[in-house]
């Protein structure tokens, strides 16, 4: 059975694009075309689409608009795709996130990115990906304080102690934006460690997705620098299309060398580096994600001593990512989003000797 596309954008060029690009795949089917929010609510109910493919731009509803009725009259899955570049309002896209959307996806352009295969595979793969989304009707309000989980919701525990943390590493892919939302705004002012992210986003949206988390972030973010050593009470993100490493003295290093699991900067390698260099004083967290990037470097910080939390599968957008680390057994713990952070305190608090 296809999947039922509705595509909402008001520039003629960028719709016969999408419609060109998901012409391609025999999965997918375009069942109606908007030019406006408001032609989309009224089409919805008739067209039953399985993704809504939205601008944010656009004139009498825009995109958040758009989204906050959908998924208050209509839930379904909704991808935005939207200019890439950075603009005054660019936080604004991320804003489309808290509203309900699943993801964020660049609007192709004339030329290199409508004609790239890469584009185009990675834009079929995300609607295929975001089909199978359950969303729900209300945005839900997760717990944000510390909660008893039953062993069974563990995945492996170790009876060593661990040695106390310097360094806490998150990766994350698609749904990663919310997971990082909901779990770096729980950390304190006071947090004592570096918080070394690698999040899989598109190029132009980096900076944008940083002022969206600062607004309800008590600790600083930036983008890591080449040269900088990881400062305690800072939150750090790869850049774009370029690996993020340590070198021997432990500062940040930008790397040019091939993709990992199709994808530069890389949870895996970055993790790897980081164990290789804190071994056993460092805690890596591996968030929802499409594929399975990052469960080696997950294993690789087990396996160097430190301490592994995987997101569970019932709060993650997608499993992938988490659910390939619980398979290779390198996840020590699997806990819902909005536990992460408070597990993470509570280790902290006890210096890993409750384990």
């Amino acid at each position: 059975m296809n999947i039922r596309v509705l595509l909402v954008e008001d520039s003629q060029i960028a719709l016969v694009l999408l419609k060109r690009i998901l012409k391609s795949s025999s999965d997918i089917e375009v069942v109606g075309e908007a030019h406006t929010g408001l032609e989309a609510l009224k089409l919805i109910p008739k067209l039953e689409p399985d993704v809504i493919c939205t601008d944010l731009h656009m004139p009498h509803m825009n995109g958040l608009e758009l989204t906050t009725e959908v998924m208050e009259l209509y839930p379904r899955p909704i991808l935005v795709i939207s200019v890439s570049v950075q603009t005054d309002d660019s936080r604004n896209i991320f804003q489309l996130l808290d509203a309900g959307a699943v993801d964020i996806f660049p609007k192709p352009t004339l030329g290199l990115i409508a004609d790239d295969e890469v584009f185009k595979n990675e834009l079929i793969n995300k609607i295929k990906i975001l089909s199978g989304v359950k969303v729900f009707r209300k945005k839900r309000k997760l717990p944000t304080q510390t909660q008893d989980f039953p062993v069974e919701n563990l995945a492996v525990l170790s009876s060593q102690s661990f040695a106390r943390p310097k360094v806490v590493v998150i990766g994350a892919s698609t749904g990663g934006p919310q997971a990082l939302k909901e779990l770096l705004s729980k950390l304190p002012l006071d947090f004592p460690l570096p918080v070394i992210c690698i999040q899989h986003i598109y190029v132009g949206f980096l900076q944008g997705l940083l002022d969206w988390l600062a607004v309800g972030c008590r600790l600083p973010i930036q983008i890591a620098q080449p040269g900088d050593l990881p400062k305690p009470g800072r939150i750090y993100f790869a850049p774009e299309q370029q690996h993020l490493e340590l070198d021997a003295r432990g500062r940040f290093i930008y790397s040019d060398s091939p993709p990992v699991a199709g994808h530069r900067p890389s949870v895996t390698v970055t993790f790897t580096s980081i164990a290789k260099f804190y071994g056993q004083a460092c805690v890596g967290i591996l968030l929802t994600g499409m594929g399975r990037d990052g469960a080696e470097g997950m294993q690789a910080i087990a396996q160097a001593g430190g301490f592994t939390i995987a997101q569970d599968e019932a709060s993650s957008v997608v499993f992938g990512m988490p659910k390939a680390a619980v398979e290779l057994g390198a996840a020590q713990q699997v806990l819902p989003i909005h536990a992460i952070a408070p597990r993470l305190l509570s280790l902290l608090q006890n210096n890993f000797l409750d384990f």
